[in-house]
């Protein structure tokens, strides 16, 4: 069996824009367009402006990159981190499900910053990000990480080095390299979203990203790394997998198989995934029932899968919110604030919001349990199913298992850029905004990356 560092390699050599879908094309620019968006509207928020102060304040750099936001330049893996952090921070990006769960937008900032780097064009970023996320989902698809402490976020670094890697114009071997650099140095702890998150539940990902392009960048210029990476005596399979092994059978364009992008789904409401169902179900009561207050609530009772249970759930912590990270991954709180306030956005996950008494009092009357109809349903499916019984007697249920935003029931263009503009705001001028989209839209033609990403810079940074 050829090394499954080669094999990933020659694969993403071979990928070439001219052959991609046009389908694979215009989803690719969605994602472009939503993590810009994602990104941008995280821009104060604190976790950012650290990494942001990071990247700003070293010292010039021959490989700059562009700080998202900003007119300003940085040293690339820097920059790298400080996008990537904005980019995940509100967990309002991307996400791919399967038997590890994973947001493969974390890799557009390496990709992005690569490109600046080589001076590559839209078409090149397009082939960079599609091989990314394939990768990512490849592996997801491979092996479940977490199962054994690991952080989701190895398979990032992955596909970050390969990502990069294709932007930069990486042969077969020193693609082979940029893998091999990139796993040995990728195990991250799963302690990072275990109990109270913290701060680093949005940054650990554009950690890996940044190692990733850092390990692309060292091939580029001729390092070697150690192999075979996953299967050799001290390889990831034998020490951090405990001997279990797997191989990817397929990827997108052999044969009739399909690119995973097709399979990614765009947010709809900042939560982690597997609660975006249970937020549909939770606004459809509230629509159906009218106002309903926590003194109205005798009873909540919510059916979901295992997965979902286990994430955002089971902790003592997601029932006792006291961080954003924690509120945002604690599918009972997020039910709480849908059936009180009949919405879901970013303030819900202000600390005058989820430590409120009354979210409070809906959470003691509430019970989460696992249902074998919505487990057999994951991950093609996430659903959650809830019961309300108010005091007055009234019952209402609501279920969701293919929320908006889904690949099943994916967002249009527009959607895209509805979220996008209401998560800007009037931090970027209008006419700036405007030819910013539709530079997006037509990124193909896109010349420079640079000049592109500039377009796209606050008011209060030009």
């Amino acid at each position: 069996m050829k090394d499954l560092a080669s094999r990933i390699a020659k694969w993403a050599v071979d990928l070439n824009f001219n052959r991609l879908p046009t389908e694979v094309i215009e989803e690719a620019k969605k994602r472009i367009a939503d993590t810009l968006g994602v990104a941008l509207g995280a821009f104060n928020e604190t976790p950012p402006s650290i990494a942001r102060w990071i990247a700003q304040s070293s010292a010039s750099s021959r490989l700059p990159a562009t700080i998202w936001g900003t007119k300003f330049m940085g040293p690339a893996d820097h920059v790298t981190f400080a996008n990537g952090c904005a980019a995940r921070y509100f967990d309002f990006n991307d996400t791919y499900l399967s038997r590890e769960a994973l947001h493969p937008s974390d890799n557009i900032a390496p990709v992005m910053a690569a490109a600046e780097i080589a001076e590559a064009d839209g078409r090149k970023v397009i082939e960079g990000i599609v091989a990314a996320y394939e990768v990512t989902a490849r592996l997801a698809d491979a092996y479940s990480v977490r199962n054994r402490g690991w952080d989701h976020v190895l398979y990032i670094a992955i596909a970050s080095a390969v990502g990069a890697g294709k932007v930069l114009d990486l042969d077969e071997d020193k693609m082979t390299q940029a893998i091999n650099l990139a796993t040995v140095n990728a195990a991250a702890l799963r302690q990072t979203r275990a109990g109270e998150l913290s701060m680093w539940k949005g940054c650990a990902a554009a950690n890996a990203a940044r190692n990733g392009l850092f390990a692309a960048l060292l091939a580029w210029r001729g390092m070697t790394g150690p192999s075979p990476i996953f299967s050799g005596e001290f390889g990831l399979f034998k020490v951090a997998l405990g001997g279990d092994t797997f191989d990817i059978p397929k990827m997108g364009g052999e044969g009739n198989e399909s690119y995973k992008l097709l399979q990614t789904s765009i947010k709809y409401w900042p939560v982690e995934y597997h609660a975006m169902s249970a937020v549909e179900a939770a606004l459809k009561i509230r629509q159906e029932a009218g106002s309903i207050g926590p003194d109205d609530v005798e009873s909540v009772n919510v059916e979901t899968f295992t997965v979902g249970y286990n994430i955002i759930v089971k902790d003592p912590e997601k029932w006792d919110p006291r961080t954003r990270e924690t509120a945002d991954h604690s599918m009972p709180y997020i039910i709480a604030a849908a059936l009180l306030d009949g919405k879901v956005w970013l303030d819900t996950f202000r600390p005058e919001r989820y430590l409120a008494d009354d979210v409070r009092k809906v959470l003691k009357v509430m019970k989460v349990s696992i249902s074998p109809e919505s487990d057999k349903l994951y991950p093609e499916g996430i659903r959650n199913s809830i019961t309300v019984k108010l005091k007055d007697g009234r019952t209402f249920t609501g279920t969701s298992i293919y929320p908006p935003g889904h690949y099943k029931n994916p967002l249009s263009k527009e959607g895209v850029e509805s979220k996008f503009k209401s998560l800007v705001g009037s931090s970027v001028p209008n006419s700036n905004m405007d030819v910013g989209l539709r530079t997006i839209w037509s990124f193909e033609r896109c010349s420079n990356v640079s000049l592109a990403l500039r377009l796209l810079s606050r008011a209060d940074q030009m």
